[in-house]
């Protein structure tokens, strides 16, 4: 059987999906890239928000289509789309053979006619750079913001234990894992299901410690009130844990984070970003902010603004609030009206493109250490990022005669000149 699985979403959808695909592979699936080779196409879905929906169910009706041309087998349709409308997507969508909910993996290989195998290897997806890999350290959400759909779709928090996530990582390590990306829902309350309390810190402790010591510690997703400085102290003080914290506010008016049912702590939020920035004035600060939310007026607008000028952080995500069905927030008054919104949108959005280039500038005559993620061999320039780059969200750093350069592999280069999302550099040394 070859069988193609198609991943939408984020990065905590892509390491499920590997996971699947490890599972498929131990019970004797060949796993394709391109559905035009497969029998069999699976699409893992993402039911976050309506686009997200959009976007799953059109990847579904492209594998309908392929099957009614005799093309595909069977098609199948996993992950949070089934999740939040499994039983309408049944209904509607009576050609598809397999349904799953996330992580019912074994129900996939089963619904296949195959034996789950236990503890399989983890896969990767034909994308996936095996230098770079997403480590999920748990699963669910216990923060209820207003406006999420994580906690009905995904349920409530569930870590893995730290002895896991210790071999899991060194699994990915020997795999040639240069870059580990520790993702969840909000990191920062990892552990607290299993012990009682937060063990972030003590799960980075572990990793620190015993991961080769090539291999860099990145975090994705971390709370702000659970953010102190005694954390950013804690990442400063490690080498390996690299200077960057995706710290999404998502507003900054005490108000709106009330309606937003998030901790309406202006102060606290300013306090960490400005101690980040103050211990370390190169610190890599990325947040995630939505504009036009029920009640928004202009002058809580402006603040934000305000808070984006002041912080400096170097990257900003960026959406307008979208109704989410079931969500609180979709029945509340005062809606902002679309039009309104995209235009806070597109303000903010310049304002960002202004100090994201005045953050890029600092690094010019700077050396960085950069991984290289890929090669254009026609003009001899590599492609890569270094502790401030994510991957698939930021920017990169073009090399240039970067000929001898290998994809994944480490290089320490200056910086020669900025844009709003890359930079540019050569080879330190020449």
């Amino acid at each position: 059987m070859k069988l193609c699985l198609i991943s939408l979403g984020c990065s905590k959808n892509s390491a499920d999906s590997e996971n699947l695909i490890g599972l498929l592979e131990a019970s004797g699936v060949e796993v394709v890239g391109d559905v035009d080779e497969a029998d069999v196409a699976l699409v893992n879905t993402c039911g976050f928000i309506q686009s997200a929906v959009e976007e799953s169910v059109n990847a579904i009706l492209d594998l309908e289509l392929l099957k009614e041309q005799g093309k595909l087998k069977k098609i199948g349709v996993v992950g949070c789309l089934v999740n939040r409308y499994g039983d309408e997507l049944k209904h509607e969508l009576p050609s598809v053979d397999v349904w799953a909910k996330a992580e019912e993996w074994g129900l996939v290989v089963r619904s296949l006619g195959l034996i789950p195998e236990a503890n399989p290897a983890r896969g990767m997806l034909p994308e996936t750079k095996p230098w770079s890999r997403y480590l999920k350290v748990g699963e669910g959400c216990d923060t209820f913001c207003s406006y999420c759909t994580i906690p009905s779709i995904r349920g409530r928090a569930r870590s893995i234990g730290i002895p896991k996530l210790s071999a899991m990582a060194l699994d990915l390590a020997e795999n040639g894992a240069r870059e580990i990306c520790l993702v969840g829902q909000d990191l920062t309350i990892y552990g607290r299901d299993l012990y009682g309390e937060p063990r972030l810190k003590e799960l980075l402790a572990v990793l620190d410690r015993e991961l080769p010591r090539d291999v860099w510690i990145r975090l994705l997703y971390l709370h702000p009130s659970r953010i102190d400085e005694r954390f950013i102290d804690f990442v400063a003080g490690h080498d390996r844990i690299l200077s960057y914290l995706d710290i999404p506010v998502q507003h900054i008016d005490p108000m709106i984070l009330k309606r937003m049912n998030r901790p309406a702590d202006e102060e606290h939020i300013r306090r960490i970003f400005s101690y980040a920035r103050k211990a370390d004035p190169y610190f890599a600060l990325r947040t995630t902010v939505m504009v036009g939310f029920p009640g928004e007026t202009e002058t809580q607008f402006s603040k934000v603004l305000n808070f984006l000028e002041h912080a400096m952080i170097d990257r900003v995500g960026a959406f307008v609030f979208s109704p989410e069905e079931g969500t609180p927030a979709a029945a509340m008054e005062d809606r902002v009206s679309p039009e309104i919104g995209e235009a806070r949108y597109r303000r903010l959005m310049e304002l960002q493109s202004e100090i994201s280039l005045e953050r890029q500038k600092l690094f010019v005559k700077k050396n960085l250490r950069v991984l290289v993620d890929e090669m254009d061999e026609e003009d001899g320039t590599a492609w890569g990022r270094s502790y401030r780059e994510a991957p698939e969200v930021d920017g990169l750093i073009a090399i240039s005669g970067g000929t001898a350069l290998e994809e994944g592999q480490f290089v320490e280069v200056r910086i020669t000149d900025a844009a709003e999302h890359d930079l540019f550099a050569e080879i330190a040394g020449e």
